[in-house]
């Protein structure tokens, strides 16, 4: 390879291959979103995407003036994305495809100039190429199941049937599009289901804390015999699938007669909680000062008023992240509740959406379940996603 030519020849090269992601990338989305078959052109992807690509060496200019070439080129029929869809339909995927992939070469190929490259500027144009494939790769693998969910919960029975592959809606409908969620609330009882796992959740956040709180605690400050190992073994339960305590967890219930009852599902939660809580909470106690509650033992609190007064108001954001965890994990167990659970009335929501799964009830009705019972933690995630990293950071270095 010619000196001089390492610049074009790289940016000729990744934008080949950025072409040819982004038109799989808008070929999928558009088929999803419309209906209609839309299917990625590798031969001419690679060729536009490469010429787009040489063309960004010269400026932002040249850069979008050959992404209207390669938009103009796709509306004739010799573009990177073909489709059978509308002209609509087809022009916003030619534009979203030119665009596209526009923009990404453009933060690429940001340092590459059209002579000689240095390792430095070459491996960084490849790490932003792998980090933009990345992003687009793990958000398909997120989005599309749950888009596909979605679109199945809004279709009613006869669309199903006639082509279960078309993802797309009627908006012209209206609030009709909702009739799945509207009879899971009226005559599936899943407004009881909400409220029932949320209640449980909330009364296994509240039960682990108790415990964890001070456990974790006692293994990060005090000093007693074992303390070592017992740090250690905190996560032994996990050693053991859950599957195979699933048979003696309902002998022993069935005896007690805690089976159909909210006690149980209350009292055998937090067991799979109350270890990862601790694991969590020793790392962050151990990270926090000890000076400053050897201060408050000095001044005349117990160690009971050093934990309230001094030790959680410090650990809110490890106390605020284990909780989010906690709940999580409350919300979303299935096994341990279509185990001891066969009343409906006590169903939880994971346990009410097992119960969809029928051939008598329409398959839009468990999309639509499914979607109830995601969107809520997507939602709190999301909130509080902030304290949950700076919790499950906080503590790591001398934890």
């Amino acid at each position: 390879m010619s000196v001089l030519r390492q610049g074009y020849v790289t940016a000729a090269l990744l934008g080949a291959l950025w072409c040819l992601v982004i038109a799989v990338t808008v070929a999928v989305a558009m088929s999803f979103v419309t209906g209609e078959p839309f299917r990625p052109a590798a031969l001419w992807s690679l060729l536009w995407g490469a010429g787009i690509g040489a063309a960004a060496l010269s400026g932002r200019t040249a850069l979008w003036g050959a992404a209207a070439v390669v938009f103009g080129l796709g509306m004739v029929g010799i573009g990177a994305l073909t489709s059978e869809a509308g002209f609509l339909a087809g022009a916003v995927g030619q534009a979203a495809l030119a665009g596209f992939t526009a923009v990404g070469l453009w933060k690429i190929l940001d340092e590459v100039v059209p002579g000689p490259l240095t390792r430095h500027v070459f491996e960084a144009a490849v790490i932003r190429f792998l980090t933009g494939f990345g992003y687009i790769f793990f958000t398909a693998i997120v989005l599309i199941p749950f888009y596909v969910m979605v679109m199945t919960s809004l279709k009613n029975q006869s669309e199903l049937i006639q082509n279960p592959l078309d993802f797309s809606i009627d908006l012209s409908l209206g609030w009709e599009l909702f009739r799945s969620y509207r009879e899971l609330m009226v005559d599936f009882n899943f407004g009881s289901y909400l409220w029932t796992s949320f209640y449980i959740s909330v009364l296994t956040v509240l039960i682990t804390l108790a415990f964890s709180i001070p456990g974790a605690y006692a293994v990060a400050r005090l000093r007693f015999r074992g303390q070592a190992l017992m740090g250690r073994s905190i996560l032994l339960i996990y050693m053991v699938p859950m599957i195979v305590l699933a048979l003696p967890i309902y002998i022993a219930f069935s005896m007690a007669g805690l089976r159909n009852s909210v006690l149980g599902i209350v009292m055998i939660y937090p067991v799979t909680t109350i270890p990862v809580a601790l694991y969590m909470l020793q790392g962050y106690f151990r990270g926090l000062p000890a000076e400053v509650e050897e201060a408050g033992l000095m001044d005349g609190l117990s160690r009971l008023a050093v934990i309230w007064k001094i030790t959680l108001p410090l650990s809110l954001p490890a106390l605020a992240s284990v909780s989010l965890y906690v709940f999580m994990i409350a919300w979303n167990e299935f096994l341990l509740a279509f185990m001891l659970l066969d009343d409906p009335s006590k169903f939880t929501l994971t346990r009410g959406i097992a119960s969809l799964n029928s051939s008598e009830i329409p398959r839009q009705h468990l999309m639509a379940g499914s979607v109830i019972a995601t969107v809520p933690i997507m939602v709190i995630f999301l909130g509080l996603e902030r304290f949950m990293t700076k919790g499950l950071t906080a503590g790591s270095v001398k934890g």
